[in-house]
């Protein structure tokens, strides 16, 4: 696009490469090479390029910038990304949309209650960012509200996740209690803090960036729920050296274009018992010699983890392929 003097067309200015650190569905926020932030759009037919997804754009994205006919500032290309974190989108089920790209982590925020992260939640999160190669942290909020069965409860949950190999803190954004060994993990990394409405993602990020100053929404007595707080994605600088990247609640969490052959993949343990499958093709429901289902009927694969597989499985086959898959075995 050029803009015109003297009735002769001039080429629009390049500005450079920038990182998107702010997504508001309309228009974008870019930190250029030289710390300068410019207020972008993106060109009408930068849908159509075969991206799909609702937000062709997505926080820490590498773009470049250019400044168009009308002094506006437009994101003219996107670099390769490394990696992303993407799910299906809740409105348009065959469009995707994505929550971040160029992460180093993503930090999945549960509560046991009010509201309550489901495991099925949990492990749908945990599989996409398997799929997609970025390393997961399970963080538990507001660990100062926990009872004696809730303890409990938190330490099932530390037992079972961190013993398929994924780091689970016990963190209280209004105590401050585990916020020294959240900080350590978050030292120097770009890391998506995702989970539910209500679970305190905001708060979090307020005790850990203090001049941050986030709206915190109230839970929903009705439904003890969270509501939407943060409505757009924002990347937040963190003091000692890295940011965060904040994203709205998710109320579920759908996966898209998994393979079948492919969903054992994302479940480390399910993935790690399947090679001693009798046969090499086993999708573990039901066909001899699965290794998976002694090690599920044996309690060395949490049912709940199955169920997991399996609803994901479910999933991937479709509706013509799965009418087969949905009992378990």
């Amino acid at each position: 696009m050029s803009k015109k003097k003297n009735g002769f067309a001039v080429p629009a200015k390049q500005m450079g490469y920038g990182v998107v650190v702010r997504n508001t569905g309309s228009s974008y926020v870019v930190r250029l090479d030289g710390g300068e932030t410019v207020n972008c759009r993106i060109k009408g037919n930068f849908r159509i390029k075969g991206i799909r997804t609702t937000n062709p754009v997505a926080v820490g994205d590498v773009v470049s910038v250019c400044e168009a006919a009308d002094d506006a500032d437009f994101i003219t290309a996107i670099k390769p990304r490394r990696n992303y974190i993407i799910r299906r989108a809740s409105n348009l089920s065959k469009e995707s949309h994505i929550l971040a790209a160029n992460l180093d982590q993503t930090l999945l925020v549960a509560t046991l209650r009010e509201p309550q992260t489901t495991t099925t939640f949990i492990d749908r999160f945990l599989a996409t960012a398997e799929a997609y190669a970025v390393p997961a942290v399970l963080v538990l909020n507001k660990c100062d509200a926990w009872d004696e069965d809730d303890r409990e409860v938190a330490e099932a949950l530390k037992t079972l996740y961190s013993s398929i190999g994924y780091p689970v803190a016990a963190v209280s954004a209004k105590t401050g209690e585990g916020l020294g060994i959240l900080t350590e993990m978050l030292h120097g990394k770009v890391t998506l803090l995702a989970g539910n409405s209500g679970v305190g993602k905001s708060s979090l990020i307020n005790a850990l960036v203090p001049d941050a100053r986030l709206r915190v929404g109230e839970i929903s007595d009705m439904h003890h729920t969270g509501t939407h707080t943060t409505t757009f994605s924002e990347m937040v600088d963190l003091p000692g050296g890295g940011s965060l990247i904040d994203i709205p609640g998710v109320k579920g969490f759908g996966t898209i274009d998994f393979e079948p052959a492919e969903v054992s993949h994302y479940f480390p343990e399910i993935f790690r018992y399947g090679r001693e499958c009798r046969y090499g093709d086993c999708r573990h429901t039901g066909e001899p010699g699965c290794a998976v289902a002694e090690a599920v009927a044996g309690h060395y694969i949490s049912e709940s983890r199955y169920a997991s597989y399996l609803s994901i499985l479910e999933e991937a086959l479709g509706e013509d392929g799965a009418e087969k898959y949905r009992k378990p075995f």
